[in-house]
């Protein structure tokens, strides 16, 4: 990579694997939850998971690129880091610790959605701006819920 459509382009790959791959691991993580409040959050937000890749495809689209994506290192660390937590924790910590990876994931796709979005302003892609600013939005929502979950809900159980 030696320019920042290099970069972009590399990042956008590395996040539409993200996405891709957390269609996969989000079903094992609700169905380790114990709480029906973080259950139905994380079974909703993997339907949403699956829009955010749909509209990925319109970012790569909207450059002139194919959709494909480029293996992510650090969301197989989390999700690797997610299985761990399946399998060691239980009773009221489970849904504390699923909550707390969760976020992780959430972290991960703010930093990387709130790059993208930056570099296609420069870049002048301005459908891929918008584009990526609407997911930005969504996972700082999500990111919101669990928080407020966590505050409300499953901390004061734990």
């Amino acid at each position: 990579m030696k320019t920042l459509a290099d970069a972009f382009e590399h990042t956008l790959q590395d996040i539409y694997y993200a996405e891709n791959a957390l269609t996969k691991a989000l079903p094992k993580v609700a169905k380790a939850a114990t709480s029906k409040k973080l259950k139905d959050a994380v079974e909703s937000h993997l339907a949403e998971t699956k829009e955010q890749i749909k509209t990925l495809d319109k970012v790569f689209k909207s450059i002139g690129k194919k959709p494909e994506g480029e293996k992510c290192d650090a969301i197989e660390g989390l999700i690797k880091e997610t299985d761990g937590l399946i399998e060691e924790a239980e009773g009221e910590a489970l849904n504390a610790m699923l909550i707390g990876a969760c976020q992780a994931v959430e972290h991960y796709e703010i930093a990387r959605y709130g790059t993208l979005r930056e570099w296609a302003k420069v870049l002048g892609h301005t459908e891929a701006h918008d584009l990526l600013t609407a997911i930005l939005d969504q996972e700082k929502a999500a990111n919101s819920k669990l928080t407020n979950l966590a505050v409300s809900e499953i901390n004061e159980a734990a």
